[in-house]
């Protein structure tokens, strides 16, 4: 059974940076395209970034050019690297896993962990 465990929330002043982890168990990491969702009180839940089996990369346009998203095949591990983080950034944010395309990993299906929560404070 695939697991996938997040960990790196916390609290971060606007303008700080914060880098979020999701290790992936049970299952062939690097068949899968990984991704991060996140979900705010009250909203649903939005796509951030993903990245292919093969490193390519797609993100929101409101996370551009301040989150990185990565993946370490070796350690079964992806990375959310948030920099220049805003209030608006606060959320629960989802690591997500599927056997699909770049693209369709904006959808929300596929394998998730129990999401870590993330505060920015003004």
């Amino acid at each position: 059974q695939v697991q996938l465990v997040e960990s790196g929330g916390g609290l971060v002043q606007a303008g700080g940076s914060l880098t979020l982890s999701c290790a992936v168990s049970g299952g062939t990491f690097s068949a899968y395209a990984m991704g991060w969702f996140r979900q705010a009180p009250g909203k649903e839940r939005e796509f951030v970034a993903a990245i292919s089996r093969g490193g390519y990369t797609a993100y929101v346009d409101s996370v551009k050019d301040r989150f990185i998203i990565s993946r370490d095949n070796a350690k079964n591990t992806v990375y959310l690297q948030m920099n220049k983080v805003k209030p608006e950034d606060t959320a629960v944010y989802y690591c997500n896993a599927r056997q699909t395309t770049l693209a369709d990993m904006k959808v929300p299906a596929g394998l998730w962990g129990q999401g870590t929560q993330v505060t920015v404070s003004s």
